[in-house]
């Protein structure tokens, strides 16, 4: 940043890998938008290794660009752009025109209140199908584990305070769960989160996400932000199905088929117990991690 220029107050990060046919658009219509708002802002592009002119388009369009030396995953660019930005506000949105640019001004509008706004697609979004069903499980699974409703669990159009996201970025995946992982990191460590509907728009180009392979990323990454800062949302379920299991097999054999209870019975009951003492143990370490990162941030 030259001295002259003055401090952003807004940071758009676009993570990019081979979007030249759609990022001076994406560009063009960010800066549009912004221009006719009170915010100083940058628009960064993080170039993840592309092999097309991402980096020149970006370039020449207006944005400050920064190049990974290869391809480290979507992420892993979310992650750079999260270090190198420079407004107290940051703005997250895909490269490829999906998530449509006028509505920051309304994501930015819940900034004052809240810690991160996310844009919710709508129904009536241009989203394929079976991805939508996917993310009504995902969705269900993340209202589970953070007791708060989640409308989109998969949405990267947000807007987050970057004293928020700096707590959060040695978490982040490198690939495409990190919205995953940052909004459930948001919520368990108790800070406020709001979704904004929006329509959402067909991409520009072709799709990098495989739905299997990053679906199953989506609920690994789940369980692991579970374990984070709610173990017991996951060692309780799988302590009562052991015990009840153990429990009513034990009935059966005894009732059912006049055999003895049984060393299977007692087995999995014994282990419930001990899973659950185990959960017991990782949520008091979960929340002894979360009070000392809280005291480490009022240090600084």
């Amino acid at each position: 940043m030259k001295p002259t220029e003055p401090k952003p107050d807004i940071s758009v990060i676009l993570p990019a890998y081979n979007e030249s046919s759609s990022i001076e658009y994406v560009i063009k219509q960010i800066q549009t938008v912004l221009s006719q708002s009170q915010y100083v802002n940058e628009i960064l592009v993080i170039d993840d290794g592309s092999t097309d002119d991402t980096a020149i388009v970006s370039r020449n369009a207006g944005a400050r660009v920064i190049r990974q030396p290869y391809n480290m995953g979507n992420g892993a660019a979310i992650k750079t752009g999260i270090r190198n930005s420079r407004g107290n506000i940051i703005v997250m949105l895909d490269a490829d025109g999906q998530h449509p640019p006028e509505d920051i001004p309304r994501l930015l509008e819940k900034m004052g209140t809240f810690d991160m706004a996310v844009g919710a697609r709508t129904a009536a979004s241009d989203t394929d199908k079976h991805r939508d069903f996917a993310n009504k499980i995902y969705n269900g699974l993340a209202t589970y584990v953070s007791g708060k409703k989640i409308d989109d669990l998969t949405s990267g159009f947000r807007a987050i305070k970057k004293s928020v996201a700096k707590k959060y970025v040695y978490l982040l995946p490198n690939r495409f769960s990190y919205p995953t992982t940052i909004t459930l990191s948001v919520i368990r460590a108790g800070h406020s989160l709001v979704y904004v509907p929006i329509v959402g728009k067909r991409r520009i180009g072709k799709s990098n996400i495989r739905v299997i392979r990053d679906g199953f990323r989506f609920l690994i990454i789940i369980l692991k932000i579970t374990t984070i800062y709610a173990p017991m949302k996951i060692f309780v379920p799988v302590s009562m199905v052991m015990f009840f299991t153990g429990f009513f097999y034990g009935l059966f054999r005894v009732f059912g088929w006049r055999l003895p209870y049984g060393q299977t019975s007692a087995m999995l009951m014994t282990i419930a117990v001990l899973v659950f003492m185990v959960g017991l143990v990782s949520e008091q370490v979960a929340q002894l991690r979360y009070d000392r990162s809280e005291f480490y941030d009022e240090q600084e």
